[in-house]
């Protein structure tokens, strides 16, 4: 679980949870890769011999669920651990590529 402090609530809050799914969700939306010639990822059992020399064959591939974060906690951790006194909210350095290097946004006066 990925968890942020939300200071308003005095608690630790779930933002996301990632859980490895196999092949299930690959099964559904058939992705598949096709290992590398060299051997790089074992091939499916049972699926007979394949010829010699021939590319391997596609295999699924595992997934995680959990690729995104709640929205929502997410934005109210971030406002409310970097708000300021005077109203504004200072952009997290790992954010400020993303805001066009804004450092802070200011209130509306």
């Amino acid at each position: 679980d990925l968890e942020v402090w939300l200071p308003g609530q005095g608690a630790w809050r779930e933002i996301s949870s990632c859980s490895n799914c196999g092949d299930f969700q690959a099964r559904r939306m058939a992705l598949r890769y096709r290992p590398a010639a060299s051997g790089a990822a074992p091939q499916p059992q049972g699926k007979g011999k394949g010829k010699k020399g021939a590319a391997p064959k596609p295999v699924l591939c595992h997934t995680i669920n959990g690729s995104g974060l709640a929205v929502g906690r997410t934005l109210v951790a971030i406002l409310e651990n970097y708000w300021q006194e005077d109203g504004s909210v200072i952009v997290p350095k790992v954010l400020r590529p993303y805001m066009g290097g804004m450092e802070r946004i200011l209130p509306d006066k």
